[in-house]
Order: structure tokens, then C-alpha cells, then sequence
């Protein structure tokens, strides 16, 4: 981890110009923590399922990190999972229909895996969350994680959604242990879900 110190970092609303680089920074942060570039055909695979239909459908619930007019960091997410699938559905699939077309059987590549994810968006509905409507995606490039950066944004979002919501969850790559010590230190418990697949649920309050 880099050494730097980051104390002109801010955390400020996210605004349409930051789109590259919040979709810069989810590829480099989509495999388990680090970088996915070249991992799919296309390095906008991730952000466009990760990052780009809450950019899109939640925009006020968007916030970047920026250090020296670079944006570094962002947390992204939804108040209310449930209307937000739905709309993922009836806005965000058609608007991408161009490039990932419904596949017509199982998936056999990683791309196929993650495009079947998209086609797939109410695998976010899970009973077991339903008492924890808000969920939300952290990311923030190396050089600016251990600074208490990743803290900060996550304050900021649950001042944001707590008036819509008593309690949020995070679906986490089971094996990026390095996030996980994250959740543990802000307040997170796992949240038992059968046949969870490669993913860790966590669960806190927003207050």
C-alpha cells in the first residue's frame, strides 16, 4: 500500500463529468480488491453492472472521494433495493440492451457470467435482506485506502439514506479478506444467507 499521505482528499457529490473515473476505478478494484482490467472483453463489464445503473438510476446517492481535483474513491447504492431492481430492469437492461444482448443459454465465459448477472438484476432480492432494504459498493484506489477515506464515504452515504432507510446491507467477495477487517471496524455483522455462492452478506443500521 502506498504511503501517501491524502490530506486534500474530500468527499463531495458525484457529478456527471466524474463518470470515467468512478468507471476507472471499479475496474481497477472489481477482482476481489484488485485490478480486473483485461480480465473481460470489455473493462467497462464491471462498472456497467457495479457502478454505472447507480450513477444512472441514484445519483443523489453517489458521492467521490477527490484529492487534488482527482477523483479517487466513490460510494454508490440505493436507499431501496427493491424499487431500485426494478427499475434496473424497466430502465437500466434496455439502455444497454446494445451491448449485452440477452444470453441465449448458460453461461460459459466470465463475460457470459457477469452478463447473465445483469440480465439477473432481482438475485439482489433475497429474503434474509429484506430488513436491510439500503445496500451499497465502496471502492477506492490503492494508493488512498488505510486513511480512513473508505469511513468517510460511508458516513456520507448513511447521512444520505438513513431518511429512506433503518438499516443497509453489503454483498462482499467472500475472499477479499482485506475488505472484510474494513466492514468489521465500522460496525458490520454477517447476515446468514443460505447458499450465498462466492459472496459475504453484511448488515448494520444506518444510525
Amino acid at each position: 500500500m502506498s504511503g501517501t499521505t491524502t490530506s486534500t482528499a474530500a468527499v463531495r457529490p458525484y457529478r456527471p463529468a466524474d463518470h470515467d473515473a468512478v468507471y476507472d476505478i471499479c475496474v481497477r478494484t472489481a477482482d476481489a480488491g484488485g485490478d480486473a482490467r483485461g480480465r473481460y472483453a470489455s473493462d467497462d463489464l464491471m462498472p456497467d453492472l457495479f457502478a454505472g445503473p447507480y450513477l444512472h438510476l441514484e445519483p443523489d446517492l453517489a458521492f467521490v472521494l477527490a484529492d487534488a481535483g482527482r477523483v479517487v474513491g466513490y460510494v454508490v447504492g440505493t436507499a431501496d433495493t427493491a424499487a431500485f431492481v426494478r427499475a434496473y430492469r424497466h430502465v437500466w437492461i434496455p439502455r444497454l440492451a446494445h451491448r449485452y444482448p440477452a444470453p441465449a443459454g448458460d453461461p460459459r465465459t466470465p463475460d457470459e457470467e457477469m452478463i447473465a448477472l445483469h440480465h439477473h438484476p432481482e438475485r439482489m432480492l433475497l429474503p434474509e435482506l429484506a430488513g436491510y432494504p439500503a445496500h451499497l459498493h465502496i471502492d477506492l484506489l490503492p494508493s488512498h485506502q488505510g486513511h480512513g477515506h473508505g469511513r468517510r464515504l460511508l458516513e456520507t452515504f448513511l447521512a444520505a439514506a438513513r431518511a429512506g432507510a433503518p438499516a443497509l446491507h453489503i454483498g462482499m467477495v467472500t475472499a477479499n479478506v482485506r475488505a472484510r477487517g474494513f466492514y468489521d471496524r465500522l460496525g458490520f455483522h454477517v447476515i446468514p444467507v443460505p447458499d450465498r455462492g462466492p459472496l459475504t452478506y453484511l448488515g448494520r443500521s444506518t444510525t
